[in-house]
């Protein structure tokens, strides 16, 4: 690119086709990076800016090994380019380094640049939209499979459970008091059962929602009084909202059971040990995020961005594509439909929920729809 910057210099036509080239580039939503010889930064789109929260100008002061994780295939992808000749093609590779943060999964695709001898381009092509869909229809289907076993055991275990501990009482008042224990446990059991299956009957709530316009920071504070007065007293909890997000379309109730959920995981998975636990609750505005749904005719827009992060030990990375299905968890005492009622009810919303670990702590992102027009309620944007 900078070979045909020098020669554009002597031609106005090269001049003009070279400003148009950059410009191209710099509107492209994916980044892009112009690599030279001994891996250095020749040039760096703007969506590369963003990416690697940096200007052009210090990228190009920078080798590649700088700005990608010790051991990140980019460098050898890159290097297998310049020797061979021929593009390449890696998908979910992890640029997620302690500058940026980890957990960045991307598809990378390098090819030599023709017109500049020695330069290789890298495209980079983020992966975690893509993902969410992905998953949040996993999670949906996960839901309603949960949902049709719930209107099951509701019929079929409440109705005996309660004729068995009803029998239990009975006993009770004509047994000696060393096998009243016995009587005891059958009803405590019992009780417990029930409240499993009270719980699950959530999952088969298929009514859809009666809307109001919420404002999330009056739930996320409402979210925080509780935490700080019972399960997080321990725990410093850390406020970086942005006071200029519009309202949510949705129920304020079951926003509330939602985050009070994540918080209550993120309080679980730092311990109550730890004197330096943190929880920071965020919120943004992503004006370009717009997904396409599978089998759909229209694009949705989810440009509210609420974040739950926490400094724990993370999630191990066997259980993080299952994370928000029902009966997954890493508790031992858990039941595993805490993250799978916040899937089902930010989908409820409209909405996307997303996990990213790493032994640093672990972030939730729920990426929801803006209360405006009746088509902002839908979340429906624009047909394709």
């Amino acid at each position: 690119m900078s070979n045909a910057l020098n020669a554009a210099s002597l031609d106005p036509e090269k001049t003009d086709a070279a400003h148009l080239a950059l410009n191209l580039l710099d509107g492209l939503p994916h980044p892009v990076l112009l690599i030279g010889e001994g891996d250095t930064i020749a040039y760096a789109n703007a969506a590369a800016e963003d990416f690697f929260q940096t200007s052009c100008a210090v990228l190009r002061r920078q080798s590649l090994g700088r700005i990608a994780a010790f051991g990140s295939p980019l460098v050898a992808l890159v290097d297998h380019v310049r020797r061979h000749g021929s593009k390449v093609n890696e998908y979910g590779v992890d640029l997620g380094s302690p500058q940026n943060g980890g957990g960045r999964l991307v598809d990378v695709h390098c090819s030599p640049v023709a017109e500049a001898q020695g330069k290789i381009m890298v495209v980079l092509q983020q992966r975690s939209m893509a993902q969410m869909i992905e998953r949040q229809l996993t999670h949906r289907g996960a839901a309603r499979s949960v949902s049709g076993l719930a209107a099951v055991l509701a019929h079929e275990i409440k109705n005996p459970l309660s004729g068995i501990r009803g029998a239990a009482q009975l006993l009770e008042s004509a047994i000696n008091d060393e096998d009243r224990s016995l009587t005891q446990l059958i009803c405590t059991e019992s009780d417990r059962i029930c409240d499993l299956v009270d719980r699950m009957e959530v999952f088969g709530d298929e009514r859809p929602l009666t809307k109001e316009a919420v404002n999330i920071h009056d739930v996320l504070d409402h979210v925080k009084k509780i935490a700080e007065a019972g399960f997080a007293s321990h725990i410093q909890i850390v406020e970086e909202y942005d006071p200029s997000l519009p309202a949510i379309p949705g129920s304020r109730d079951k926003l509330i059971q939602a985050f009070l959920n994540l918080i209550k995981n993120a309080s679980e998975a730092i311990g109550e040990d730890r004197s330096d636990g943190k929880i920071v609750l965020s919120t943004s505005f992503r004006p370009g995020v717009r997904l396409s749904l599978p089998g759909s005719a229209t694009r949705i827009s989810l440009p509210l961005e609420i974040a739950i992060t926490d400094n724990g030990p993370g999630v191990p990375a066997e259980l993080q594509p299952h994370l928000f299905e029902p009966f997954v968890t890493t508790k031992s005492s858990g039941n595993g439909l805490g993250l799978a009622l916040v899937a089902k009810f930010i989908g409820d919303h409209g909405g996307v929920i997303e996990c990213d670990s790493s032994a640093q702590g672990t972030v939730f992102r729920a990426l929801m729809p803006v209360q405006d027009a009746e088509a902002e309620m839908t979340g429906i944007v624009e047909p394709e």
